[in-house]
């Protein structure tokens, strides 16, 4: 356990709240469809002004405000953990998320407002089996494959991955992708095997599987279009990290 995670649970006896997760436990062994999490400190504030990059700021707010035992901040899902980050800022700054926007029409500044606590989870159009996976009948290469959601430990590493290619080289973000996905390829379960199987799969099968993934998540709805005083429309999303708490300082 790293002592950042132990931190965390060292301080479940301090002031918290419950937050439910858009995924509602479906996806973890302990099928927990709530965390408990503690409030942001005057201690947090150094991190929130300090931290250099937004994956250190998500994962280090994690680890220091989940107060449970038996689930680590790298298995959550993207969903669950945009939850938290929602509760932290709201609980800490109010619900209120300003965006600061152009207009398309005058290419002057203003202002928009949306309301955290508003925000819709869309439903997944397909439900996992018991353990949390999907099956998958390809539709080209007829292949039977079980899938998992992608965790922020694979997220991570396939940010990673980005950074640590040279400028003008080819990121196989894509194949990596694919690769997490899939678990079982017609029983097979060699991570190898998987690896040559993504690595010739047709592009029909590969969008299949990307496509049916993403459908299969729950999510937060965080686009929003809003009129700008041209009376023009202008498509917004929120964003998460560094960025998500620092107007505040």
């Amino acid at each position: 356990m790293d002592q950042s995670q132990q931190y965390g649970q060292m301080n479940m006896n301090l002031p918290h709240d419950v937050v439910p997760l858009p995924s509602g436990g479906l996806f973890y062994k302990n099928k927990k469809k709530a965390l408990k999490v503690g409030y942001l400190t005057a201690q947090d504030e150094n991190l929130l002004v300090s931290t250099s990059t937004n994956k250190n700021l998500i994962q280090t707010l994690l680890r220091a405000k989940i107060y449970e035992t038996d689930i680590h901040v790298d298995d959550l899902l993207e969903s669950d953990v945009e939850a938290i980050m929602i509760f932290l800022r709201n609980t800490a700054f109010g619900p209120e998320y300003i965006f600061n926007l152009l207009d398309p029409k005058t290419n002057k500044k203003f202002e928009s407002t949306v309301v955290l606590d508003e925000l819709n989870i869309i439903q997944p159009k397909l439900k996992p089996n018991d353990k949390g996976l999907f099956e998958l009948n390809l539709p080209k290469s007829g292949s039977n494959v079980l899938c998992k959601l992608l965790t922020l430990r694979d997220i991570n590493m396939l940010s990673d991955m980005r950074e640590s290619y040279p400028v003008n080289v080819t990121v196989p973000l894509i194949t990596k992708r694919l690769e997490l996905h899939i678990i079982n390829v017609d029983g097979n379960e060699d991570r190898e095997f998987i690896a040559q199987f993504v690595n010739t799969l047709p592009i029909m099968d590969s969008k299949f599987i990307r496509s049916t993934m993403k459908d299969c998540e729950p999510r937060l709805d965080l686009k929003r279009q809003v009129t700008a005083p041209s009376g023009e429309k202008v498509n917004v999303e929120i964003t998460f990290g560094a960025e998500f708490f620092r107007p505040f300082f």
